[in-house]
């Protein structure tokens, strides 16, 4: 699944709900999201990491799609071409 499908996949399931609390209540969300997979960092559970992974994506994305921002463009923009600052692959910056 392309990221493009996946905004066109959670816009279609959760935007009405996540339209009606507000961008900056799901901000919030995705916060802790990214929080609750810190901690399955530091706890080194990889099968709590990968739901947490998911989680913060699906948040992202959201976010992202109520603000009107198509996460896949944005992406491709700042790292289509490797490294945003040496645009190289792999990255030689210092």
């Amino acid at each position: 699944m392309q990221i493009r499908e996946f905004q066109h996949l959670i816009r279609a399931t959760y935007h009405k709900r996540d339209g009606k609390r507000g961008i900056d209540k799901n901000a919030l969300w995705f916060v802790e999201e990214v929080g609750e997979f810190a901690e399955a960092v530091r706890k080194r559970d990889k099968d709590e990491m990968a739901k947490e992974a998911a989680d913060v994506v699906a948040w992202l994305t959201s976010v992202c799609d109520l603000a009107g921002v198509d996460l896949e463009k944005a992406i491709l923009a700042k790292y289509g071409k490797g490294c945003p600052r040496c645009r190289r692959i792999p990255c030689h910056c210092p």
